[in-house]
């Protein structure tokens, strides 16, 4: 097998082949500093093991490569390697969460554990010093602590015991290397250590527990001062434990019971107990780790010790720029032993702080013995190599430490401009996977980016309301700062000539700059500015006029309005308003982007919350379209057209977009064909902000806290392919359909459809019929209801000018009738994308209703009638009375007789409770099998 073959290195000596999938991962920036980072190679190399989001990367410093683990779809909350460097376990918290074991020399998944700790994930994980087991924790308020042999296919662990809630969150786990059957585990503020037993069962040969004990030791056995613990290892003796705390001290725990015969001396656990306390320094202890014979600490401030087993300070190491150290990885210990070198012995001065016990000696056996490099990380998101015959701390990554939400694409070039809350804002060669130039804005957030379309300069929105024009090649300030907005800047964008520039922010302003000479040179001066929304405004947009070359404006906000603006006629400090069009009636549009002309009509692509993609006439505002979009576990919330190329085929174009934690392709035109689009899960706790490269190549997400931006690579090819598994012409809307083409949901359709035909015609007609595959519009809202989707007046009469005026731009002719495909395409486009719910009916009633003496949300009757009435799409009384008969089976009057609503008031109030409950409405009233 390939894991069988498979050696160091290899990842990266294979020729990659074309990923099948429309988008693939190409590359990782950032990474969750929380964790450790880890050395995978020997020697001189830098070949680092982190996690990124969702994702294990295994990243070739020095060849500029990396390999991506992938398998997870939650964010990855533990990582851990074994002593060789083979084997590596990631495990993660959420729904589904998964226990993964890799081999890193292939690359490839060895074994997967699913169901491990369903309720919450896990917290901490720890594979032993033999490979062959994993010590795991669980990330819920009730912990559990499992032992597993991953070597076996068996889904259940060895052995496992819960943890009171009172032991502290424990967080860190590790195993005793000289015996695989003990480990230990801390918090902040509590011990616990562990030890396993196995027994042999039958003739199966099988492990069982039999016995899972745990002892606590807490701050209050202690008689000094120690702070919170960190992390806890097993000394190299083999009887003692070391626990390292933030107040610069080290724990020792001894199990040694005097009067215990050898046998017994590493069976009883409960027995541990700490000995002493001793005080090696002022400064936290971060990391505790063993090396060999020897103890190694890393402090808040950037310092690394080497102790011997009776904690003397052997050697230091430290540099001004290292911050509060997270992680201490060593290289892997060579296959030989080395030869003492001369040079080493003097070399390791860093501090050179050497304790009044130490010997020279000693401390030249530290670097006989430790001729390993090692990696460090910080709290900061920087990593460094360090080598043990040198002082020289090398910076092989800094990454942004906190949340990276802004992200812009270079029109023009392979570059990209990314910024963080941190302040860091940094342009990346997506192309040679380099950064070319970074600056540091001290005590600010950077919310937004945006190149101009010349590429010439970058536009820079903070959280403090602020805006920097900066000039692109080197990120220095082109233009004095801007601070006109009351809120953090959420939105920049530039017109297509670059004579005005837009923001909003988060108190529904839109902020508009223009250009103009100053001193000689042009540069953009504020020019006016409109609280024109009243919830959070999701998008601006700048195009061009139809008819001609002048900017247009537009933005979109959770109020469901579009909003226009007259750039031509606003004044200084007076931004006036050309339309402003309520585009939703229920759903909340989320983004919108100019849609590619594939006719003689211009249209504004929309997204709303309801997994509804919308096209508006750019000058009517009328709504020409609805299709469903993507449904892939959240709405759209934020859309791109990728640029084409020239070789490209101007009629084939497609649209990026992200969900809340996905980004994924829609080919264009939108049709409601669900085989055209296509997600994958990016940013598991949510995705920032996406952009597309200038070539439509790459997209580029950004996961917000994760602090992690990834690079996908197209391949619009395998998108065409799904789309033609997916089959032709009607076939992909007949699956969307409950059974299919052959279900019995189709024939009822069928059924209704032709009856419909038959009722435009006269039920009781004694003429000739005409024999036909249509139906007159006026019949579609009945067909709708009948098939179990009711739409409002406003969804009717948006039904009906859809197919009205499908053809009247290219013929200039309305359209009358419809046949029984388009009806289907209408029919599954329209409608809710996930049916109706009992939970939205709930809802409804928990905003409009009251708690009855049972505790009951209800709805008054009288309420219930005055708000039919008189809210929304109001009923007259009449329309009411005859509905609610209807409804109830009631109605007085025979078929084909006018409804007589005299007496239907008293009919109404004699059927319907007083008050009336979710259920009541939905299944007495309306009479709805509604799923839950």
């Amino acid at each position: 097998s390939l894991v069988w073959e498979a050696v160091p290195g290899m990842l990266f000596q294979e020729d990659r082949q074309s990923s099948l999938h429309p988008l693939s991962l190409s590359w990782v920036l950032g990474y969750n500093s929380g964790l450790a980072v880890h050395s995978l190679m020997d020697g001189e190399d830098r070949v680092l093991l982190y996690v990124s989001s969702h994702t294990v990367v295994i990243h070739d410093v020095l060849g500029n490569r990396q390999y991506h683990l992938q398998g997870h779809i939650n964010t990855i909350s533990c990582l851990c390697v074994s002593e060789d460097r083979r084997w590596v376990a990631s495990a993660d918290r959420g729904p589904d969460a998964l226990i993964i074991v890799w081999d890193s020399f292939s690359g490839i998944p060895v074994r997967t554990i699913f169901g491990s700790h369903p309720e919450d994930g896990v917290s901490a994980i720890a594979i032993s010093q033999d490979a062959k087991y994993l010590a795991t924790i669980s990330a819920g308020t009730v912990q559990r602590v499992c032992v597993w042999k991953w070597t076996l296919p068996a889904e259940k662990p060895v052995c496992s015991t819960e943890l009171r809630p009172d032991f502290g969150y424990q967080d860190y786990v590790t195993f005793n290397p000289q015996n695989a059957s003990e480990f230990v585990s801390s918090s902040t503020t509590q011990v616990i250590f562990y030890l396993w037993v196995k027994a042999s069962l039958l003739e199966e040969g099988r492990a069982l527990l039999k016995g899972c004990k745990a002892s606590l030791l807490s701050l209050q056995t202690l008689r000094t001062v120690v702070g919170h613990f960190s992390q806890s290892v097993f000394h190299f003796n083999n009887t003692e434990a070391l626990t390292g705390t933030s107040a610069g001290k080290l724990v020792v725990w001894d199990g040694t019971d005097p009067h215990a015969c050898p046998q017994e001396l590493r069976d009883k656990p409960h027995s541990m107990k700490a000995t002493k306390v001793v005080s090696l320094q002022k400064d936290g202890i971060t990391v505790l780790t063993v090396l060999e014979s020897f103890i190694v600490t890393g402090d808040v401030k950037g310092q690394i010790k080497f102790y011997n087993g009776m904690l003397q300070l052997l050697t230091c190491y430290s540099h001004s720029k290292a911050g509060s150290i997270r992680s201490i990885s060593f290289c892997k210990a060579p296959p030989a032993p080395v030869g003492a070198s001369s040079a080493g012995s003097t070399s390791c001065t860093a501090c050179s702080q050497f304790s009044a016990t130490s010997s020279s000696d000693s401390s030249h056996s530290v670097f006989l013995t430790l001729n390993r490099n090692f990696i460090l990380s910080n709290a900061d998101a920087t990593v460094f190599h360090v080598a043990t015959d040198g002082i020289n701390f090398e910076k092989v990554m800094e990454e942004a430490r906190k949340a990276v939400n802004a992200i812009a694409c270079h029109p023009r070039h392979a570059r990209l401009a990314v910024g963080s809350h941190c302040g860091l804002l940094k342009v990346w060669d997506y192309e040679q996977r380099e950064y070319l130039v970074s600056r540091i804005f001290p005590e600010a957030s950077i919310q937004c980016l945006s190149f101009d379309p010349e590429g010439y300069f970058l536009a820079t929105g903070f959280t403090d309301g602020s805006v920097h024009i900066l000039e692109a090649i080197s990120l220095q300030s082109f233009c004095k700062e801007f601070k006109f907005s009351q809120g953090p800047v959420t939105h920049v964008s530039f017109s297509h000539g670059s004579e005005y520039f837009a923001t909003a922010d988060e108190t529904y302003t839109v902020t508009v700059y223009k250009r103009a000479l100053r001193n000689g040179s042009r540069c953009w001066e504020h020019f006016a500015e409109l609280r024109s929304h009243y919830k959070p405004i999701r998008s601006i947009l700048f195009g061009v006029q139809l008819d001609s070359n002048e900017p247009r404006l537009l933005s979109l906000g959770e109020d469901r309005l579009l909003i226009e603006y007259d750039l031509n006629i606003s004044s200084k400090d007076h931004l006036e308003v050309l339309h402003r069009d309520r585009i939703e009636q229920i759903a909340v549009p989320l983004c919108l982007a100019w849609y590619p002309q594939f006719s003689n009509e211009s249209f504004i692509l929309t997204a709303n919350s309801c997994y509804k993609m919308k096209l508006y006439n750019t000058t009517t505002k009328l709504c020409r379209k609805t299709l469903l979009g993507p449904t892939y576990g959240s709405p759209l919330e934020k859309i791109q057209i990728l640029p084409t190329t020239n070789t490209a085929d101007p009629q084939k174009r497609y649209l990026a977009y992200i969900t809340k934690d996905k980004v994924g392709l829609q080919i264009l035109p939108v049709d409601g064909n669900q085989h055209k689009s296509s997600a994958f899960i990016c940013h598991p706790d949510g995705v920032s902000d996406l952009a597309t490269s200038y070539d439509g190549r790459y997209i580029f997400t950004v996961g917000g806290k994760d602090c992690t931006l990834m690079k996908w690579e197209i391949n619009l090819n395998a998108l065409d392919a799904a789309v033609s598994l997916g089959g032709e012409d009607m076939t992909p809307f007949y699956n969307l359909l409950d059974g299919g083409r052959e279900g019995e949901f189709f024939r009822e359709l069928e059924d209704y459809f032709y009856y419909a035909q038959l009722h435009s015609q006269g039920i009781d007609t004694l003429e000739t019929r005409q024999v036909s595959t249509h139906i007159p519009l006026e019949e579609i809202p009945s067909v709708m209801r009948a098939m179990g989707f009711y739409p409002s007046e406003e969804e009717i009469e948006e039904m009906l000018n859809e197919v009205k005026f499908s053809n009247y731009v290219d013929t200039g002719e309305q359209v009358t009738k419809i046949n029984l495909e388009d009806f289907i395409k209408l029919y599954v486009n329209h409608r809710p994308a996930f049916g109706l719910s009992m939970n939205k009916i709930r809802r409804a009633f928990q905003v409009l209703g009251y708690d009855n003496e049972n505790g009951d949300k209800v709805i008054d009757r009288g309420d219930l009638l005055w708000l039919l009435q008189c809210r929304g799409e109001h009923m007259t009384e009449d329309e009411l009375a005859l509905c609610l008969t209807t409804l109830l089976g009631k109605h007085p009057g025979g078929e084909g007789s006018e409804p007589d609503t005299s007496g239907e008031a008293a009919l109404t109030e004699a059927e319907i409770p007083a008050e009336i409950t979710a259920e009541i409405f939905a299944g007495d009233i309306l009479g709805l099998p509604i799923a839950e």
